[in-house]
Parts: C-alpha cells; structure tokens; sequence
C-alpha cells in the first residue's frame, strides 16, 4: 500500500507538471473571456468608477485589506473611483478622510460576494510576509508566529516552507499552531478532537521547524467562536504582551477571520473594535494583500483575574439562562458548525441593544455605480491617542501565502478557472454531513464534475464516505456508463461545478486519472482518504484483509492525495439507514456543542 502510494504521488507529481503550461493557459485564456464578458454586459465603465492617473496615491492603507489607497489604476491594489477618492482626500480633514474609506475590491467582495480579477503574484506575498517577519524587532525580541492550519486540507503545505521565511539574524520567540475550522469536521469517535491535535502536532513533527520553539497546538474555530477563549488565556499567560503577533498560513486557512475575531475580544485594547475596522473576509482566496493590525492588550494580574471571573460565571449558565438574542446568535452558530464557542468581553461595558441605521439607497445601488455615502451622516471615526499605542505591542494580519510546490500551486490555477459562484459551492462554509455510499467493483462515483472514483477490482462491497462542501452533489453511475454521464452532464445541473454548458467545459481541464491500491482493515474503520484536489476528500472503508484497485480522476495539472492514515477513520458509522434500491445511505447530522455552557440532563 505504502510502496503504490509514493508510485501514486510520484505519477501525480509528473502529470501535474507536464499539464503546467496547458493549465495556465487555460486559466489565462478563461479569465481574459470572462473579463470581456462582463465589459459586453456591463458597456463602457460609468463616469463615477473612472481611475484619475494625476491623482498622487495616499499613505493610507484599506483597511479591508491592507493595500495602498490610490484612485491612478483600477486594476491595482486599493484602487477607489477618483469621484469618491476626491470627495474623501479634499475633504476638511484632508487625506485622512481617506481612512473611512476601503477599496472598490472590498466594498464589492463585502456586500456583493462579487471578486474582482485580481491576482498578485504568489511570490508578492511572500515577499510581504517575509519583509515583515524579518524587521528589526522592536521591543528586544523576535515575534511570537501564530500559525493557522486549515485542518480539512492536513497535510498542511506551507508550514514546510515557514523556516525560509524567517531572517535568520532575527529568529522568531515561538511558534503557536492553530488548527482552524474544526467547526466544519463531524465527530466520528469520542475523543475525535484530541486526534486531530495529535495529527496537527505530527505535521509540525514532520515540518523541521528546527530554531523555532513550539509553544502549544490549539484547536479552534475562528468564526464559531470555538475554543477562542482558551486560545486567548494561553497567549496572555506564555506570551503576555512581550513582544508583536503575526497570524500566518496558506490562502483561505481563515486568518482574517480570526483576527476579526480577536478584534473584538479581550486580546485587544478595549478601544480597539471602535477604533480599527475589521478586515475583508470572502471565500475567495487571497483576499488579504498587505499587513493588518490591532494592538495587543497588556493582560495585567488585575486583567486576567477579572478576565477569569467572568469566565467561571459564564461558566455556570445554562442555555435557558441566556438572554433571547444570545440563544438566537448560539442557534444560528450551531446550524453552521458542530462546535461552538461564547467569546466575550471583560474589559469593555456591553452595549444594552444594537441600533442599525437603515438606509435603502446604501443597499439598492447597481454594481454598475459607486455608493454614495448617506449625507445625514458626517461623523469622525475615532483615534488612538499617542499615549496609547506608544509602546504597543500589535497583532498583524499578513496576506495568505500561496503554496510553492508546483503540483499545490497548480490546485490554486483551477481554483482559479472557478467562477465566484462555483467558488462558494466547493468551499464549505457550514458543517460537513457525511455521505456515504455503497459501491460494488464496477460501480463509479462522481463528485460533481471535479472528481471521480472508480471501483475497479474488489472481492466485496466498500464504503465511500464523502466529506465535501454539502451543496457539491455526488453522482452513482456504473464503469460502462460513466464516461457517457461525464460528456452529457459535466456543466449541466446534474454534476452543477462547473456550470455553464458545453461552452464552459471547453475551457475547463479534463480529468485525468490515477491508480491505487488499498487493503481494507475492518467494517468500522476507513483505511485511507483519497483527497480530490480541492473538491474534499472521500474515506474508503473495506472489509479487513481485502484489496481494492480503485481509479481516481482530478481535473489536469491538480494534485489527488492519498491520505494514510484517514483524518475520520470512523466516518462511515455516521449514517443513517440504507436507501431502497440505491447505492447510498441516510445522512446523519452529528449534534452540535457550545463551548463554555453549563449542559443540563
């Protein structure tokens, strides 16, 4: 098994990059006709979003994104209309009514979901994060690396490449791993999260990160709030406030949003969420194109023993105790994630109630024109003081780094040949139900157009356990037929990703396929995932002993991984029944559970 898997990996590695140039073709070629596209949809660009190439760039940064604000070219970084650009710049408080402002980019991806094509190059960002991590350090000491893992794509590929980014005059105090988006992964066993940290440390193990003290493994997710709290006790009382924080990792490993959240907890200056806006977060990659920060609060022994106070009363509530709106924020949580966590304030009074301005005309403006901001309001956003931020220590967003291994880069290149509305369907954003199925030798599996897995050669039936976004569907089809399904259905509604018919699949890289082998160690427990580029991935479950010679199909110049042993070993247990005369069972939605929160019963 091993000795056909590094042979599997090798042929992966030599098919990816023999398909390189015809991949960035591709995606060039794609990208260019959907550009022209939307100048046909949209005709001439209105007066309002015209560039002004006299007009000097500012010193102020977006602060969605961190990029230069400048009105000289739309198709750069931070670029705002020059209408807008000029009512902000020549204002009363001249240049600095820029910072109310965030880029065109932004404004779109935050209200519309709408990305605009811009790319910068993979080493751009490296060079940003590099430049960044091997400043002189500015209080005595390197800065504590707080590294985020996406732990639905272990093994994680950028952690390898950490060491080159660091000087080696100037090496960093500590390394804290975070392993994200835990939120999306069901619980397959009891002390399922207690073997995720262990393969999140194995990969660390496996990273060399020799000169760079690994100061602890966390498992949390940033956007459920999940095991924020004991991140942030963890910080305070090995870090304290001794030096800067940099938040690194791979594109889409949610690091914004964990500064986001950060933002607005007791890490921060209690002044800071009215202060720094909260950075650009979308499911398209790379959204982040410069540095982000806030200042880090000087966690006192007044601070964390008030900080643990309130810890331990909230600790006693139980959810009936909790007022409407937090039972309503909990229930919407737990319907996008399978754990869920309370992160609260100590060191700023609660606001009672949350008033919103409605204004229909910020809401109802055409793409097609610049939002105009509502005249009756003219506040001034507020300022840290110079006494304030002195001597502070800050927490820096960084732009996400794009992976360097060809084979991985080339995944980032089709995801690339996605559109914004493709992008949302394969990225999952809400918990991860399990589809599991049934398949005899001779029977095919498709997930959607991006992946396929044929059951070549087997003695029994094995189970296929999908954990993939839940709106990407999969497809039964047997070996006779499938190549038929495949021509008739890839771009239709059937397979759904790609969409757009015969003309979007002429653009999109064909499948190409894959040997492997694998040998089945029990009923109850998965031998192996077959990873499918960035689709996800499925466990295979076979009965102990027997052999499986499985086929697997990735779109040209991507890379499938053979993931020994699986993430979910015990995945195919959660289901449900099986479906009358079909290949697959009833899902199963595993429970959902709030960190923090007195359980009853």
């Amino acid at each position: 098994s091993e000795a056909a898997t590094a042979s599997a990996a090798a042929t992966a590695s030599a098919a990816a990059t023999a398909s390189a140039a015809a991949t960035a073709a591709a995606a060039a070629h794609y990208r260019e006709r959907q550009a022209g596209r939307r100048r046909l949809e949209r005709g001439s660009v209105s007066a309002s979003r015209q560039p002004d190439p006299s007009v000097p760039p500012s010193d102020v940064s977006c602060s969605g994104c961190g990029a230069q604000l400048q009105c000289r070219d739309c198709a750069a970084p931070g670029f705002v209309p020059a209408e807008k650009y000029r009512s902000l710049s020549e204002g009363p408080t001249g240049v600095a009514g820029l910072r109310t402002a965030v880029c065109q980019r932004c404004w779109l991806l935050a209200h519309h979901g709408q990305a605009l094509g811009l790319r910068l190059p993979p080493e751009q960002h490296r060079e940003v994060v590099s430049a960044a991590l091997r400043r002189p350090p500015r209080h005595g000491r390197g800065p504590l690396l707080l590294y985020i893992l996406d732990v639905l794509e272990l093994p994680d590929p950028v952690l390898p490449q950490l060491q080159g980014l660091l000087s080696p005059d100037i090496p960093a105090a500590g390394l804290l791993v975070v392993g994200n988006k835990v939120d999306l992964v069901p619980a397959d066993s009891p002390g399922h999260l207690r073997r995720l940290r262990g393969r999140v440390m194995a990969a660390c193990a496996q990273a060399g990160l020799s000169g760079t003290p690994l100061v602890d493994v966390r498992l949390v997710s940033a956007k459920t709030g999940f095991g924020i709290e004991g991140l942030i006790s963890r910080l305070q009382r090995s870090w304290r406030c001794t030096g800067d924080v940099y938040l690194l990792g791979a594109t889409n490993s949610g690091k914004s949003t964990l500064f986001n959240t950060l933002l607005c907890s007791d890490y921060c200056k209690s002044r800071a969420p009215d202060v720094i806006d909260r950075a650009t977060v979308s499911p398209w990659p790379g959204t982040t194109l410069n540095l982000l920060k806030f200042p880090i609060i000087n966690p006192t022994c007044d601070r964390i023993f008030r900080r643990q106070e309130r810890l331990k009363e909230e600790a006693t509530k139980t959810e009936h105790e909790l007022s409407s709106e937090e039972k309503k924020y909990l229930n919407n949580l737990k319907k996008q994630g399978y754990l869920v966590g309370r992160v609260g304030r100590t060191f700023q009074r609660q606001k009672s109630s949350s008033v919103f301005e409605f204004d229909p005309d910020m809401l109802s403006y055409s793409t097609d024109e610049d939002p105009k901001p509502s005249p009756k309001k003219h506040e001034e956003k507020e300022e840290f003081t110079h006494n304030e931020v002195k001597d502070a220590r800050w927490c820096f967003d960084t732009p996400g780094i794009i992976k360097e291994n060809c084979v991985v880069q080339f995944i980032l290149q089709v995801l690339n040949l996605l559109t914004e509305k493709e992008v949302k369907l394969v990225l999952p954003t809400h918990a991860i139900i399990p589809r599991t199925f049934i398949l005899k030798p001779g029977m095919v599996m498709f997930l959607a157009a991006l992946g396929r897995i044929d059951y070549l050669e087997g003695e029994k039936p094995a189970w296929f356990s999908v954990v993939a976004s839940n709106l990407l569907p999969v497809h039964i089809s047997t070996l006779s037929n499938a190549d038929a399904v495949y021509e008739k259905h890839a771009g239709q509604e059937l397979l759904k990703v790609p969409m757009g018919g015969e003309e979007r699949m002429k653009e999109f890289p064909p499948l190409v396929p894959q040997d492997i082998t694998l040998k089945g160690i029990g009923t109850t427990e998965a031998v192996a995932d077959i990873k499918l580029s960035s689709a996800g991935w499925v466990a295979v479950t076979a009965h102990e002993e027997q052999e499986l010679l499985l086929r697997a199909y990735t779109p040209q110049g991507t890379a499938l991984v053979v993931r020994e042993p699986p993430l979910l070993p015990s995945i195919s247990t959660i289901r449900g029944a099986r479906i009358a005369r079909s290949a697959a069972y009833r899902t199963k939605r595993p429970p959902s559970l709030v960190e923090n929160l007195k359980t009853t019963g």
